[in-house]
């Protein structure tokens, strides 16, 4: 059974997708595209339909990260499809709760930098508004995140594996 992780911020436009692209680069590294699935989404509806933010993905790509998608909302539905639905900010975390219609899927939600092992960061700074530095560091940060992440995942991805 594959696992499912939706990763969540505001526009949908500059981290959750940023998150998720580096998500699926490191699942290709380790030969894991089978075994976990990735999606974004954003709390709000400012910007739907909207590819990722050109200065977030050129940052993505200075390594070797590509970007790709468009931006949508979070639904109701999602807290049942996903497994895992990561927040990049405290924000989004209790919009996230809040949106949540279904009490038993609260401990799904989670903030992206609790899986960090070399950033002390709370939360994903949003970009969208500063220079490429700020840009440069949201990749680093998620990149860290992230890895964490499917460190976590790993022996769960395997025991699922195994049990098949």
């Amino acid at each position: 059974m594959t696992q499912k992780l939706l990763f969540v911020c505001l526009g949908n436009i500059c981290r959750s997708p940023s998150a998720e692209g580096i998500m699926n680069h490191l699942l290709q590294q380790e030969q894991l595209t089978h075994a976990i699935c990735c999606d974004s989404a954003g709390t709000s509806s400012y910007h739907i339909g909207a590819a990722p933010d050109r200065r977030m993905a050129a940052a993505a790509l200075r390594q070797g990260i590509v970007l790709t998608g468009n931006s949508r909302q979070v639904q109701p539905a999602d807290f049942a499809t996903f497994d895992w639905i990561l927040a990049m900010d405290r924000q989004n975390y209790e919009d996230l709760l809040r949106l949540n219609r279904t009490p038993q899927s609260s401990p799904k939600i989670h903030l992206i930098c609790d899986f960090c092992t070399a950033h002390n960061d709370q939360e994903v700074p949003d970009p969208y508004y500063g220079g490429a530095s700020g840009f440069d560091y949201v990749i680093d940060l998620l990149l860290d995140a992230c890895t964490g992440l499917l460190h976590h995942l790993q022996p769960q991805v395997a025991s699922r594996h195994r049990s098949r």
